[in-house]
């Protein structure tokens, strides 16, 4: 944090040489500044409780700084027979539903059918992590019960813990900084073109600082929100008859398939034929014209 103090006094001494030549008509404008650097650098740092562990506040509460930030990305698939399949998107969608917002949100659901014995559908959802691990849990039992399997099974973890901590850190020294400007204007009025300065570079700051509380949110509710993704598609029945759906086109598009067949080598001749009668012709002129005079030249024995 040193280096932030360094970079933010650094700040105040320019903005406070743009400001007006003297302040409370007793300080030049450099004196302001070495002065408001001063008390920047001279500003105790924030006491902590009794036993509790070093670290900043994130999101209002005390952190310590050896936590990790964790966010996880779970997915499973599931093969289900046809006519369980809604029924068992209809369950977790409701299931997530009835645990509320604050625990589990339903970010999209979709249910197809394809035929009397194909459907698939796909869930998506963010949850608290104990949310999903007791969901996932209970998934091959469920999946068991409704004569189905677990088809796959993945977990991926991203640490935020870096990007998180350096955005806290970032917001804590740009809200210092707004102290300071907020001061500055407050205390130390100048004339109009370096109050409007001064302005400028407190609405950038706010900005900013706005910026670094959206971003922080999103790292953090992807932390305390688990996304999990699910997908069913269906579990072929060996007797049904989809299962038998291959025979059944073959069996049906028997005679076209022996049409193409019989066009194929129609067409092979037709393409061969004209090779075939020029090799046989000079097979025969080597037969009879040629041959015979080669055994008529070699010696006898």
């Amino acid at each position: 944090m040193r280096f932030n103090s360094f970079c933010l006094g650094a700040s105040l001494i320019v903005l406070a040489a743009c400001g007006a030549s003297k302040f409370d008509g007793a300080s030049s404008a450099p004196e302001a500044a070495m002065e408001a650097m001063q008390d920047f650098e001279a500003a105790p740092a924030p006491k902590m409780a009794p036993g509790q562990p070093e670290g900043g506040e994130i999101g209002g509460a005390q952190t310590p700084t050896n936590i990790q930030y964790i966010a996880y990305m779970h997915s499973a698939g599931l093969r289900l027979p046809v006519g369980a399949i809604e029924p068992t998107l209809n369950a977790h969608v409701a299931r997530c539903k009835t645990a509320g917002p604050a625990t589990c949100i339903v970010i999209n659901s979709n249910y197809s059918t394809y035929s009397d014995d194909q459907a698939g559908a796909s869930l998506s959802i963010k949850a608290r992590p104990d949310y999903i691990d007791t969901f996932l849990n209970g998934l091959e039992a469920e999946a068991t019960a409704a004569r189905g399997e677990i088809a796959s099974r993945n977990t991926t973890a991203e640490d935020l813990t870096v990007q998180i901590i350096d955005t806290d850190a970032t917001l804590k020294a740009k809200l210092t900084l707004q102290a300071r400007l907020e001061k500055l204007l407050a205390e130390r009025p100048g004339e109009l073109g370096d109050l409007l300065e001064t302005e400028k570079a407190l609405a950038e700051v706010n900005a900013e600082i706005d910026s670094l509380k959206s971003t922080l949110a999103h790292l953090r509710s992807r932390v305390d929100m688990s996304e999990l993704s699910l997908n069913y598609e269906t579990k072929v029945n060996p007797v049904s008859t989809g299962a038998l759906a291959p025979l059944s086109d073959a069996f049906g598009n028997f005679f076209y398939n022996l049409a193409r067949a019989l066009g194929s080598v129609v067409t092979f001749f037709a393409v061969a034929l004209p090779w075939l009668l020029v090799i046989g012709a000079l097979l025969w002129i080597w037969l009879r014209a040629i041959w015979p005079r080669i055994r008529r030249k070699k010696p006898a024995a």
